[in-house]
């Protein structure tokens, strides 16, 4: 159908520009600070697993929003991470360098995770890692391998397929809309919006916190925290569940746009402010 079209051409897309604009310093960079890479994990597979655990408690979430929720809650490593970082006047390589990590260690911690933590439920790891591997790990490994060897052709065809995934994000959540409208408005009556909403806000506060007392780039944490990987979701949700998973893992991206973005805007218009404050201080100086 369109809609599983649209949710293929996203997924590659998405991987693929990323791996296209990625050189191997980039991705082997993280792993060199011991302690980023350790506030990271916890941030990003800590706690938001716990958070959406608690949240389907208290809002009695029914099965499928429950592991919507949770699939979102353990991927990690949104591609839009560095725009978002150019938004929030942050440290864009260093936001680069934490995606590449977070996607990596999605791809084994997501399918050894998500089995431990569903019950009632049979999925095996490799029945949810196979379409990591086929449709995130190798798209992205041989998209770097072609950055690496051809940076022209690879530079030529980035922008290609950023539209190709920004325009498939697009019809895919018109379409959600259009054919599920009935179950994306059943959302807030069961109480799945709101959860979703409030595991939003929780991410972005523990990342907030957890990379301040690490110095491992407080803003740039919670936004990573906040942001999750669709793509990597949608896979899982796609391959191995309804249809019901994959309107909570949408709705889920379309509320992390609607809270994120804005609030990366306001940092980088604080960032510029507070900028353009310290320029007559070091004109002053220099005269």
């Amino acid at each position: 159908t369109l809609y599983n079209l649209m949710g293929l051409v996203f997924v590659l897309g998405t991987i693929i520009s990323m791996g296209l604009s990625l050189t191997i310093a980039q991705i082997t960079g993280p792993l060199r600070d011991v302690r980023c890479v350790l506030v990271a994990l916890l941030a990003h597979f800590v706690v938001p697993p716990v958070m959406a655990f608690i949240l389907i408690q208290v809002f009695s979430l029914d099965e499928s929003l429950a592991v919507g929720l949770l699939l979102v809650s353990l991927a990690a490593g949104a591609p839009s991470l560095p725009k978002t970082a150019v938004f929030a006047k942050v440290d864009t390589a260093a936001a680069t360098g934490l995606m590449v990590l977070l996607v990596v260690a999605t791809i084994i911690i997501l399918p050894i995770a998500l089995p431990l933590l569903l019950t009632g439920i049979s999925v095996t790891f490799w029945d949810i890692a196979s379409g990591l591997v086929y449709l995130i790990l190798i798209p992205l490994a041989v998209s770097v391998v072609v950055r690496a060897r051809y940076p022209e052709a690879a530079a030529s065809a980035l922008p290609h397929f950023t539209q190709a995934s920004n325009l498939s994000l697009l019809i895919l959540l018109v379409l959600m809309v259009v054919l599920n409208f009935s179950d994306v408005i059943g959302l807030l009556g069961s109480g799945g919006l709101l959860a979703s909403l409030i595991l939003v806000l929780l991410t972005v506060v523990g990342g907030y916190l957890l990379g301040s007392l690490g110095k491992a780039g407080n803003w740039l944490q919670g936004l990573g925290a906040g942001q999750r990987n669709i793509a990597a979701a949608m896979v899982v949700a796609t391959m191995n569940f309804g249809n019901d998973e994959v309107v909570m893992v949408v709705v889920y991206s379309l509320i992390v746009m609607v809270v994120l973005i804005p609030l990366a805007l306001e940092l980088g218009k604080r960032a510029k402010v507070a900028g353009a404050g310290e320029e007559p201080d070091e004109a002053t100086v220099s005269v």
